[in-house]
């Protein structure tokens, strides 16, 4: 599990580059073309993040201070490998360019080995002799209302993308195609899972590595904006509540961080 992590982190490294540092240029670089670069910067922003999820939690000596991010990752990849064969005809594999064509047959055979692996590595890992480390810092009554917020609005808006992206990508900052509206919706339908998860542990010790990667993925977000600000209208109250929301998050992880710190 803990190789399993590491391999992950890796490739979510590369995704990022892919689609943040070259946000503009998904044509050549990845899977299938993204457009608005915002878009492709949003999604690059939460491989990055996810990344540190990975690294942070293949660290853990307990398997209590890992399984946050095991569950989330397995039911993300999942989602995506079902968004990918529905989309199937939108992926660049009869692309002229020899790195676009490589992306998207690499893409597919990362998420359809990925969850495959997983699956067979969570039994394994659940079965493990041992039991979990003494709970440390409990969640206090209002965080665990303010992240059970978090959670149903993530699922709520993530499965909505998902369902309907058509319908429900109006409720969106900025434009989504189908198929970025359902790729959007299966990392809010992640993070929802783990914000979840991370309410059934009751312990903010077990998730330091969902808070440390969730206050980079508000500040990635946060660049993502800053580098294009023609592509939203920065009076539509949608854009506000998603950067309002970010800052929910951000504020959760830095006050997880200050207390497992104390």
């Amino acid at each position: 599990m803990r190789v399993m992590l590491i391999l992950a982190g890796f490739l979510v490294l590369i995704s990022g580059v892919q689609l943040f540092v070259f946000a503009e240029q998904t044509d050549r670089f990845f899977a299938w073309t993204i457009q608005p670069p915002l878009t492709a910067a949003f999604l690059g922003g939460a491989y990055w993040s996810s990344m540190l999820l990975e690294w942070l939690s293949a660290r853990e000596a307990h398997w209590a201070n890992a399984r946050i991010a095991v569950l989330a990752v397995f039911a993300f990849t999942l989602i995506t490998l079902v968004v990918t064969l529905i989309h199937i005809e939108r992926f660049h594999f009869a692309n002229s360019d020899p790195l676009a064509r490589g992306a998207a047959w690499a893409w597919v055979i990362v998420y359809a080995v990925v969850p495959l692996v997983l699956g067979v590595l969570i039994p394994e890992q659940v079965r493990t002799p041992g039991g979990d480390p003494p709970t440390l810092v409990l969640l206090p009554p209002w965080l665990w209302s303010l992240i059970g917020f978090q959670a149903a609005a993530l699922l709520t808006i993530g499965l909505m993308l998902l369902i309907a992206p058509i319908f429900s990508s109006s409720l969106w900052p900025w434009q989504l195609t189908p198929l970025t509206a359902r790729a959007v919706g299966a990392w809010l339908v992640g993070l929802g899972i783990a914000a979840v998860h991370v309410l059934r542990e009751g312990d903010l010790m077990r998730a330091r590595s969902v808070q440390i990667s969730s206050a980079a993925f508000v500040a990635l977000q946060a660049v993502a904006l800053a580098r294009y600000p023609a592509t939203i209208v920065w009076s539509d109250p949608r854009l506000w509540i998603y950067i309002a929301f970010l800052a929910s998050i951000l504020a959760v992880s830095l006050y997880a961080w200050r207390a497992t710190n104390r």
